[in-house]
Protein backbone atom coordinates (compact mmCIF):
# COMPACT_ATOMS: atom_id res chain seq x y z
CA UNK A 1 0.00 0.00 0.00
CA UNK A 2 2.89 2.27 0.39
CA UNK A 3 5.02 3.64 -2.54
CA UNK A 4 9.01 2.32 -2.84
CA UNK A 5 10.43 4.75 -1.58
CA UNK A 6 9.03 3.79 1.49
CA UNK A 7 9.23 0.56 2.18
CA UNK A 8 12.92 -0.28 2.57
CA UNK A 9 14.84 0.40 6.13
CA UNK A 10 17.63 0.53 3.77
CA UNK A 11 17.29 3.81 1.92
CA UNK A 12 19.36 5.47 -1.66
CA UNK A 13 20.66 8.23 -1.14
CA UNK A 14 18.14 9.71 -3.85
CA UNK A 15 14.75 7.90 -1.95
CA UNK A 16 16.31 9.69 0.73
CA UNK A 17 16.40 13.45 -0.79
CA UNK A 18 13.31 12.53 -2.11
CA UNK A 19 11.69 12.15 1.19
CA UNK A 20 13.59 15.73 2.30
CA UNK A 21 11.74 17.51 -0.30
CA UNK A 22 8.18 15.88 1.15
CA UNK A 23 9.40 16.57 4.85
CA UNK A 24 10.62 20.62 3.60
CA UNK A 25 6.52 21.05 2.16
CA UNK A 26 5.56 19.40 4.99
CA UNK A 27 6.68 21.75 7.48
CA UNK A 28 7.34 25.21 5.33
CA UNK A 29 4.26 24.83 2.46
CA UNK A 30 5.17 25.68 -0.75
CA UNK A 31 8.12 26.95 -2.47
CA UNK A 32 9.96 27.80 -5.77
CA UNK A 33 12.68 25.14 -7.10
CA UNK A 34 15.32 27.93 -6.35
CA UNK A 35 14.54 28.24 -2.86
CA UNK A 36 14.00 24.63 -2.60
CA UNK A 37 17.28 23.98 -3.69
CA UNK A 38 18.98 26.52 -1.24
CA UNK A 39 17.51 25.32 1.55
CA UNK A 40 18.36 21.45 1.33
CA UNK A 41 21.98 22.33 -0.48
CA UNK A 42 21.14 21.06 -3.90
CA UNK A 43 21.64 22.20 -7.63
CA UNK A 44 19.16 23.14 -9.05
CA UNK A 45 18.88 21.15 -12.30
CA UNK A 46 19.37 17.80 -9.72
CA UNK A 47 16.27 19.99 -7.62
CA UNK A 48 14.52 20.20 -11.19
CA UNK A 49 14.72 16.16 -12.01
CA UNK A 50 13.75 15.38 -8.55
CA UNK A 51 10.61 17.60 -8.40
CA UNK A 52 9.47 15.99 -11.85
CA UNK A 53 9.84 12.70 -10.40
CA UNK A 54 7.33 13.44 -7.71
CA UNK A 55 4.92 15.36 -9.71
CA UNK A 56 4.98 11.97 -12.13
CA UNK A 57 4.52 10.09 -8.60
CA UNK A 58 1.60 12.75 -7.14
CA UNK A 59 3.17 13.53 -4.37
CA UNK A 60 4.25 17.35 -5.34
CA UNK A 61 1.81 19.76 -7.28
CA UNK A 62 2.89 22.78 -9.72
CA UNK A 63 0.71 25.21 -8.52
CA UNK A 64 1.50 27.92 -11.31
CA UNK A 65 3.51 31.14 -11.66
CA UNK A 66 4.25 33.05 -8.57
CA UNK A 67 2.99 36.25 -7.90
CA UNK A 68 6.25 38.55 -7.82
CA UNK A 69 6.71 42.58 -7.77
CA UNK A 70 8.36 42.29 -11.85
CA UNK A 71 10.57 39.94 -14.03
CA UNK A 72 10.09 36.62 -14.59
CA UNK A 73 7.63 34.76 -12.17
CA UNK A 74 8.97 31.67 -10.74
CA UNK A 75 6.89 28.15 -10.74
CA UNK A 76 5.69 27.69 -7.05
CA UNK A 77 5.56 23.88 -6.08
CA UNK A 78 3.86 21.63 -2.94
CA UNK A 79 2.83 18.51 -1.14
CA UNK A 80 -0.32 17.29 -3.07
CA UNK A 81 -2.71 16.84 0.13
CA UNK A 82 -3.78 13.52 -1.68
CA UNK A 83 -1.27 11.87 -2.15
CA UNK A 84 -1.21 9.70 1.04
CA UNK A 85 -2.85 8.85 4.10
CA UNK A 86 -2.45 7.65 7.65
CA UNK A 87 -4.65 6.34 9.92
CA UNK A 88 -4.60 6.86 13.92
CA UNK A 89 -5.84 4.76 16.32
CA UNK A 90 -6.78 6.01 19.59
CA UNK A 91 -7.32 2.66 22.08
CA UNK A 92 -9.12 3.52 25.33
CA UNK A 93 -10.59 1.75 27.92
CA UNK A 94 -14.14 1.14 26.54
CA UNK A 95 -13.55 2.85 23.10
CA UNK A 96 -11.56 3.42 20.38
CA UNK A 97 -11.26 6.24 17.87
CA UNK A 98 -10.08 6.69 14.30
CA UNK A 99 -8.71 9.13 12.34
CA UNK A 100 -7.32 9.56 8.60
CA UNK A 101 -5.17 11.94 7.88
CA UNK A 102 -3.69 13.22 4.59
CA UNK A 103 -0.16 14.30 3.81
CA UNK A 104 -0.64 17.77 4.74
CA UNK A 105 -1.88 16.67 8.38
CA UNK A 106 -5.43 17.69 7.68
CA UNK A 107 -7.82 15.06 9.35
CA UNK A 108 -10.06 13.72 6.41
CA UNK A 109 -12.12 11.57 8.77
CA UNK A 110 -13.14 10.74 12.04
CA UNK A 111 -14.58 8.13 13.69
CA UNK A 112 -15.07 8.40 17.80
CA UNK A 113 -16.68 6.13 19.90
CA UNK A 114 -16.63 2.53 18.20
CA UNK A 115 -17.22 0.17 21.00
CA UNK A 116 -14.13 -1.78 22.43
CA UNK A 117 -13.22 -3.17 25.91
CA UNK A 118 -9.37 -3.34 26.53
CA UNK A 119 -8.39 -6.03 27.85
CA UNK A 120 -4.68 -7.95 28.21
CA UNK A 121 -6.35 -10.84 26.05
CA UNK A 122 -5.59 -12.42 22.45
CA UNK A 123 -9.19 -11.78 21.75
CA UNK A 124 -9.26 -8.22 22.49
CA UNK A 125 -6.35 -7.61 20.66
CA UNK A 126 -8.15 -9.58 17.54
CA UNK A 127 -11.05 -7.53 17.65
CA UNK A 128 -9.00 -4.63 17.83
CA UNK A 129 -7.05 -5.43 14.62
CA UNK A 130 -11.05 -6.25 12.90
CA UNK A 131 -11.63 -2.88 13.73
CA UNK A 132 -8.32 -1.20 12.14
CA UNK A 133 -8.87 -3.17 9.02
CA UNK A 134 -12.66 -2.37 8.74
CA UNK A 135 -11.66 1.26 8.78
CA UNK A 136 -8.97 0.69 6.50
CA UNK A 137 -11.97 -1.07 3.93
CA UNK A 138 -14.24 1.62 4.65
CA UNK A 139 -12.03 3.74 2.55
CA UNK A 140 -12.78 2.26 -0.74
CA UNK A 141 -10.90 4.13 -3.42
CA UNK A 142 -7.97 5.95 -0.89
CA UNK A 143 -7.35 2.22 0.59
CA UNK A 144 -4.58 2.11 -1.92
CA UNK A 145 -2.84 5.44 -0.86
CA UNK A 146 -2.78 4.38 2.91
CA UNK A 147 0.53 4.21 4.14
CA UNK A 148 0.96 3.84 7.62
CA UNK A 149 -0.79 3.23 10.82
CA UNK A 150 -0.21 4.51 14.14
CA UNK A 151 -1.85 2.54 17.71
CA UNK A 152 -1.87 4.76 20.56
CA UNK A 153 -2.25 2.43 23.83
CA UNK A 154 -2.09 3.29 27.51
CA UNK A 155 1.01 2.06 29.64
CA UNK A 156 4.66 1.35 28.91
CA UNK A 157 5.25 1.02 25.24
CA UNK A 158 8.63 0.99 23.43
CA UNK A 159 8.11 2.44 19.74
CA UNK A 160 11.84 2.09 18.67
CA UNK A 161 11.02 -2.01 19.47
CA UNK A 162 7.43 -1.63 18.91
CA UNK A 163 6.51 -3.30 22.31
CA UNK A 164 3.69 -2.50 24.68
CA UNK A 165 4.28 -4.36 27.72
CA UNK A 166 1.06 -3.21 29.80
CA UNK A 167 -1.09 -4.87 27.44
CA UNK A 168 -0.80 -7.74 24.72
CA UNK A 169 2.29 -8.37 25.83
CA UNK A 170 1.95 -12.18 25.54
CA UNK A 171 3.80 -13.04 22.16
CA UNK A 172 7.07 -12.89 21.74
CA UNK A 173 6.47 -10.51 18.84
CA UNK A 174 6.27 -6.79 19.31
CA UNK A 175 2.57 -5.72 19.46
CA UNK A 176 3.38 -3.10 16.32
CA UNK A 177 4.53 -6.85 14.20
CA UNK A 178 1.52 -8.15 14.95
CA UNK A 179 -0.86 -6.25 14.11
CA UNK A 180 1.11 -4.96 11.01
CA UNK A 181 1.43 -8.63 10.26
CA UNK A 182 -3.02 -8.84 10.85
CA UNK A 183 -4.10 -5.39 8.98
CA UNK A 184 -1.98 -5.63 6.05
CA UNK A 185 -0.42 -1.59 6.44
CA UNK A 186 3.12 -0.84 8.19
CA UNK A 187 2.19 -0.04 11.97
CA UNK A 188 3.88 1.53 14.84
CA UNK A 189 2.76 1.67 18.43
CA UNK A 190 3.01 4.34 21.18
CA UNK A 191 1.72 5.37 24.23
CA UNK A 192 -1.47 7.42 24.59
CA UNK A 193 -0.80 10.61 26.00
CA UNK A 194 2.74 11.30 23.54
CA UNK A 195 0.41 11.16 20.79
CA UNK A 196 -2.16 13.03 22.56
CA UNK A 197 0.83 15.89 22.88
CA UNK A 198 1.76 15.67 19.85
CA UNK A 199 -2.13 15.64 17.83
CA UNK A 200 -2.26 19.27 20.39
CA UNK A 201 1.16 20.19 19.19
CA UNK A 202 0.77 20.21 15.66
CA UNK A 203 -2.78 20.50 15.03
CA UNK A 204 -4.15 21.88 18.26
CA UNK A 205 -3.43 24.94 21.02
CA UNK A 206 -0.12 25.04 20.69
CA UNK A 207 1.42 28.33 18.34
CA UNK A 208 4.80 28.77 17.82
CA UNK A 209 5.73 27.40 21.45
CA UNK A 210 8.38 25.09 21.14
CA UNK A 211 8.02 23.45 24.20
CA UNK A 212 4.86 21.97 25.76
CA UNK A 213 3.63 19.44 28.71
CA UNK A 214 0.33 18.10 28.12
CA UNK A 215 -1.45 16.36 31.25
CA UNK A 216 -3.60 13.16 29.86
CA UNK A 217 -6.14 13.11 32.77
CA UNK A 218 -8.58 10.29 31.56
CA UNK A 219 -9.00 6.70 33.54
CA UNK A 220 -5.06 7.01 34.92
CA UNK A 221 -2.95 9.75 34.35
CA UNK A 222 0.26 10.38 31.74
CA UNK A 223 2.15 12.96 30.27
CA UNK A 224 3.68 13.91 26.99
CA UNK A 225 6.38 16.21 26.85
CA UNK A 226 7.60 18.49 23.82
CA UNK A 227 10.97 19.55 24.10
CA UNK A 228 12.76 21.93 21.65
CA UNK A 229 9.94 21.33 18.93
CA UNK A 230 10.01 17.07 19.47
CA UNK A 231 8.49 14.76 21.78
CA UNK A 232 10.71 13.59 24.26
CA UNK A 233 10.56 9.72 24.88
CA UNK A 234 13.49 8.71 27.53
CA UNK A 235 15.87 6.11 27.35
CA UNK A 236 13.50 3.01 26.87
CA UNK A 237 10.75 5.08 25.31
CA UNK A 238 8.66 4.99 28.70
CA UNK A 239 8.81 9.07 29.60
CA UNK A 240 5.49 10.37 30.64
CA UNK A 241 4.30 7.80 33.58
CA UNK A 242 3.55 10.95 35.81
CA UNK A 243 0.55 9.44 37.23
CA UNK A 244 3.07 6.73 38.93
CA UNK A 245 5.05 9.47 40.86
CA UNK A 246 4.51 8.95 44.68
CA UNK A 247 2.74 11.56 46.20
CA UNK A 248 0.06 10.28 48.71
CA UNK A 249 0.75 8.30 52.01
CA UNK A 250 -2.30 6.02 51.29
CA UNK A 251 -2.91 2.40 51.54
CA UNK A 252 -5.09 2.51 47.58
CA UNK A 253 -2.89 -0.23 45.51
CA UNK A 254 -2.32 0.90 42.17
CA UNK A 255 -2.93 -0.62 39.00
CA UNK A 256 1.05 -1.00 39.01
CA UNK A 257 1.59 -2.50 41.94
CA UNK A 258 2.73 -0.07 44.05
CA UNK A 259 0.85 2.57 46.80
CA UNK A 260 0.82 6.16 46.89
CA UNK A 261 0.56 6.75 43.09
CA UNK A 262 -0.72 10.18 42.41
CA UNK A 263 -3.58 7.96 39.63
CA UNK A 264 -4.94 6.55 43.43
CA UNK A 265 -6.55 10.23 44.16
CA UNK A 266 -5.95 12.65 41.61
CA UNK A 267 -7.32 10.86 38.44
CA UNK A 268 -10.60 9.50 36.37
CA UNK A 269 -10.29 6.35 38.44
CA UNK A 270 -10.01 7.64 41.81
CA UNK A 271 -13.10 9.71 40.61
CA UNK A 272 -15.04 7.47 39.57
CA UNK A 273 -13.82 5.39 42.92
CA UNK A 274 -14.95 8.57 44.98
CA UNK A 275 -18.19 9.14 43.75
CA UNK A 276 -19.35 5.55 44.40
CA UNK A 277 -18.28 5.81 47.73
CA UNK A 278 -19.83 8.76 48.81
CA UNK A 279 -22.93 8.01 46.60
CA UNK A 280 -23.20 5.03 49.58
CA UNK A 281 -22.57 6.79 51.98
CA UNK A 282 -25.42 9.24 51.32
CA UNK A 283 -24.65 11.95 48.75
CA UNK A 284 -27.09 13.20 46.29
CA UNK A 285 -26.60 13.06 42.60
CA UNK A 286 -28.68 13.17 39.42
CA UNK A 287 -26.80 9.66 38.69
CA UNK A 288 -28.71 7.76 41.57
CA UNK A 289 -31.48 6.19 38.49
CA UNK A 290 -27.97 4.95 36.78
CA UNK A 291 -26.61 3.57 39.69
CA UNK A 292 -29.52 2.07 40.92
CA UNK A 293 -30.79 0.49 37.81
CA UNK A 294 -26.88 -1.90 37.76
CA UNK A 295 -25.93 0.20 34.64
CA UNK A 296 -22.10 0.08 34.37
CA UNK A 297 -21.36 4.35 35.67
CA UNK A 298 -18.54 5.31 33.20
CA UNK A 299 -16.37 8.09 33.83
CA UNK A 300 -17.46 10.05 30.95
CA UNK A 301 -21.23 10.34 33.24
CA UNK A 302 -19.56 11.80 35.78
CA UNK A 303 -17.84 14.23 33.71
CA UNK A 304 -21.66 14.92 31.77
CA UNK A 305 -23.10 15.12 35.20
CA UNK A 306 -20.56 17.81 36.21
CA UNK A 307 -21.61 19.90 33.03
CA UNK A 308 -25.40 19.70 34.21
CA UNK A 309 -24.62 20.99 37.80
CA UNK A 310 -24.51 17.72 39.89
CA UNK A 311 -22.99 19.51 43.04
CA UNK A 312 -21.49 16.41 43.69
CA UNK A 313 -19.48 15.39 40.71
CA UNK A 314 -18.59 18.85 40.79
CA UNK A 315 -17.01 18.69 44.03
CA UNK A 316 -15.41 15.32 43.56
CA UNK A 317 -14.20 17.18 39.75
CA UNK A 318 -12.64 20.75 42.32
CA UNK A 319 -10.85 18.00 44.90
CA UNK A 320 -9.41 16.22 42.37
CA UNK A 321 -8.32 19.64 40.10
CA UNK A 322 -6.70 20.67 43.73
CA UNK A 323 -4.52 17.50 44.06
CA UNK A 324 -3.65 17.84 40.07
CA UNK A 325 -2.56 21.36 40.09
CA UNK A 326 0.02 20.52 43.20
CA UNK A 327 1.99 17.77 41.10
CA UNK A 328 1.44 19.92 38.27
CA UNK A 329 3.08 22.77 39.50
CA UNK A 330 6.04 20.60 40.45
CA UNK A 331 6.01 19.58 36.50
CA UNK A 332 6.32 23.45 35.54
CA UNK A 333 8.71 24.21 38.35
CA UNK A 334 11.12 21.59 36.65
CA UNK A 335 10.52 22.14 33.21
CA UNK A 336 9.40 25.63 32.55
CA UNK A 337 7.46 25.35 29.76
CA UNK A 338 5.96 27.66 27.37
CA UNK A 339 2.54 25.82 27.42
CA UNK A 340 0.98 23.45 29.42
CA UNK A 341 -2.38 21.83 27.85
CA UNK A 342 -4.38 19.93 29.93
CA UNK A 343 -6.22 17.09 27.76
CA UNK A 344 -8.33 13.76 27.91
CA UNK A 345 -11.76 12.55 29.20
CA UNK A 346 -11.70 14.96 32.60
CA UNK A 347 -10.66 17.74 30.85
CA UNK A 348 -14.57 18.05 29.26
CA UNK A 349 -15.57 19.38 32.28
CA UNK A 350 -13.59 22.59 31.57
CA UNK A 351 -13.16 25.29 33.85
CA UNK A 352 -14.65 23.00 36.35
CA UNK A 353 -11.05 20.83 36.53
CA UNK A 354 -8.57 24.09 34.96
CA UNK A 355 -9.61 26.68 37.41
CA UNK A 356 -8.85 24.44 40.67
CA UNK A 357 -5.20 23.32 38.87
CA UNK A 358 -4.78 26.93 37.78
CA UNK A 359 -5.41 28.07 41.82
CA UNK A 360 -3.65 25.15 42.93
CA UNK A 361 -0.41 25.96 40.43
CA UNK A 362 -0.26 29.78 41.31
CA UNK A 363 -0.15 28.59 44.92
CA UNK A 364 2.21 25.77 44.78
CA UNK A 365 4.62 26.09 41.77
CA UNK A 366 7.48 28.65 41.65
CA UNK A 367 5.68 32.57 40.47
CA UNK A 368 8.78 32.94 38.63
CA UNK A 369 8.33 29.48 36.68
CA UNK A 370 4.74 29.86 36.42
CA UNK A 371 4.52 33.64 35.39
CA UNK A 372 5.93 32.69 31.78
CA UNK A 373 3.86 29.24 31.52
CA UNK A 374 0.06 29.46 29.74
CA UNK A 375 -2.59 27.35 30.85
CA UNK A 376 -4.74 25.83 28.42
CA UNK A 377 -7.47 23.20 28.00
CA UNK A 378 -7.06 20.87 24.93
CA UNK A 379 -8.43 22.16 21.48
CA UNK A 380 -8.87 19.37 20.07
CA UNK A 381 -10.35 17.35 22.55
CA UNK A 382 -11.52 13.51 21.85
CA UNK A 383 -9.73 14.05 18.44
CA UNK A 384 -5.93 14.67 19.98
CA UNK A 385 -5.62 11.02 20.25
CA UNK A 386 -5.92 9.68 16.99
CA UNK A 387 -4.86 12.89 14.82
CA UNK A 388 -1.69 12.56 16.91
CA UNK A 389 -1.26 8.71 16.17
CA UNK A 390 -1.91 9.48 12.24
CA UNK A 391 0.48 12.48 12.30
CA UNK A 392 3.11 10.49 13.99
CA UNK A 393 2.72 7.62 11.67
CA UNK A 394 3.08 10.06 8.97
CA UNK A 395 5.98 11.65 10.54
CA UNK A 396 7.85 7.82 10.88
CA UNK A 397 7.30 7.45 7.60
CA UNK A 398 9.20 10.41 6.39
CA UNK A 399 12.02 10.09 9.11
CA UNK A 400 10.99 12.52 11.11
CA UNK A 401 10.52 10.85 14.52
CA UNK A 402 13.17 7.79 15.96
Amino acid sequence: MQHKFFESEIESKVDLTRKNIIRFYVVNGSSTIAELAKELDLSVPTTTKLIGELIDDGFVQDFGKQETGGGRRPNLYGLNPDSGYFVGVDVKRFRVNIALVNFKGETVKFEEGIPYRLENTPEALNQLCDIISNFIEDQEKLMTKIHCVGVNITGRVNTTSGYSYSYFYFEEKPLSELIEERIGVRTFIDNDSRSMAYGEYVSGVAKGEKSMIFVNISWGIGIGIVMDGKLYYGKSGFSGEFGHTYVFDNEIICHCGKKGCLETEASGLAIHRIFLERVRNGSNTILHSKIESDDALLLEDIINATLEEDVLSIEIIEEIGNKLGRSISGLINLFNPELLVVGGTVSRAGDYILLPIKSAIKKYSLNLVNNDTEIKLSKLGEKAGAVGAGLLARERVLGFSS
